[in-house]
């Protein structure tokens, strides 16, 4: 018996929509869904096509497709295929529809009333059946069951958006009826106390711990020469540190480099900047200059898989590189290592040296010069709990009790 699929708990015999007037899809079993994904290249962001491209040959055409898909950071278009295949996912199963693009105003605001918590007699929950909930947990799209987070919430939504603005299509997301619902959403997840959970920052005393767990032998040379030349350098990102590369490391003394860093989140383009210029002194100098004498490494990636053994994997394939995933793996295994508690990724690199910088006081612009961050607010978001207390505001009451007689 084939399931039903509900457009709301309440309305459970009307499916609604999933395009404009006149679209029809067949629907899709709910039993396959190793087919979720399979409408991501179908509705994925694409160049836009105004008539005076019409003309273009279709290898032309493919080949700029190429051109905008390759000018992507990696991570971004991991993103954008993991928020396509869920929306393809969850218009099959809920919908009973394939989607294609463009999508009404109507599905919009059922993905969000299906995803957006709200509290009801029976505790806080979305408007999602519990067996599309776990269908689409089953079938890996979802990673658990109930409301989606709200950077979770609005990312598919922008993805979504995204899609729709670049093949030139009516976007739903832009209606002021979904902008309202989802402003109100907000409001939502704040009074229930939703907020992002960063992760816990490695600031230098917490640096000095995974350090101490770095020996003399290959492994240890390079994880120490890579934690101190992401978090000395600015707190460079995974990507940034699995991306180094020998092209752009320029020794000025023994122990002391330059990395020009032409490619981040920020600067898509590669275009060189005179803050691209990334500084690695002191410390991480030393730690690197012992790294690239006991690796012999010349050219290609700095960092790089060491084999079982002890010995530099040599192989083409890892020239190229670690991975973002391996960078990340790195820093926690040494966290486990050195016993440090919190929850510590690759990216308590970048946000510990942000914090170490507002313990110390140095000038903004100088730890933006640094990072590489655009934006004054995102640096500042980066301080956590333990810069607060170097805040000479947070003592007026003992200034005052000191002074009485």
């Amino acid at each position: 018996m084939q399931k039903k699929h509900y457009s709301s708990e309440n309305d459970k015999n009307k499916p609604i929509s999933g395009h404009s007037p006149g679209a029809s899809h067949a629907k899709t079993p709910l039993a396959q869904p190793e087919r979720l994904g399979a409408a991501f290249e179908s509705a994925a962001p694409t160049a836009r096509a105004p008539s005076a491209l019409s003309s273009l040959s279709q290898a032309t055409l493919l080949a700029l497709q190429d051109l905008l898909r390759q000018g992507e950071a990696e991570n971004t278009l991991r993103s954008y295929a993991s928020a396509m295949r869920y929306w393809a996912g969850w218009m099959q199963l809920r919908l009973g529809q394939t989607i294609a693009l463009p999508l009404s105003m109507e599905v919009v605001l059922q993905f969000i009333a299906d995803h957006a918590p709200r509290q009801t007699s029976t505790g806080v929950r979305g408007e999602l059946p519990p067996e599309v909930d776990a269908a689409l947990v089953q079938s890996g799209c979802k990673a658990k069951l109930g409301p989606l987070a709200h950077t979770t919430l609005v990312h598919r939504l922008a993805v979504l958006s995204k899609a729709h603005q670049s093949r030139n299509l009516p976007n739903p997301c832009q209606d002021p009826r979904v902008r309202e619902v989802l402003s109100r959403a907000r409001k939502t997840y704040a009074r229930q106390g939703g907020r992002v959970q960063k992760k816990a920052a490695l600031t230098k005393d917490v640096l000095q711990q995974l350090l101490a767990t770095c020996d003399d032998s290959l492994v240890g040379l390079r994880d120490r020469a890579l934690l101190l030349f992401a978090w000395s350098s600015g707190g460079r990102r995974r990507s940034e540190v699995a991306q180094a590369d020998m092209r752009f490391l320029r020794r000025l003394a023994p122990g002391q480099f330059v990395y020009e860093l032409l490619v981040s989140k920020t600067n898509q383009t590669g275009r060189a900047t005179p803050d691209s210029n990334k500084p690695v002194l002191g410390a991480a100098g030393a730690a690197l200059e012992a790294w690239l004498a006991a690796s012999a490494i010349t050219e290609g990636a700095i960092f790089r898989r060491i084999r079982k053994g002890g010995h530099l994997d040599t192989s083409a394939k890892a020239a190229a590189g670690l991975s973002p995933a391996a960078v990340r793996l790195i820093v926690q295994e040494r966290c486990r290592l050195a016993g440090v508690e919190g929850d510590f990724s690759a990216h308590s690199l970048r946000s510990g040296f942000v914090t170490e910088a507002g313990r110390r006081n140095i000038p903004l612009a100088q730890t933006m010069a640094l990072t590489g961050h655009q934006s004054v607010p995102t640096v500042l978001g980066y301080f956590r709990a333990e810069a607060a207390i170097h805040n000479p505001a947070a003592y007026l009451m003992e200034e005052e009790e000191s002074g009485k007689d």
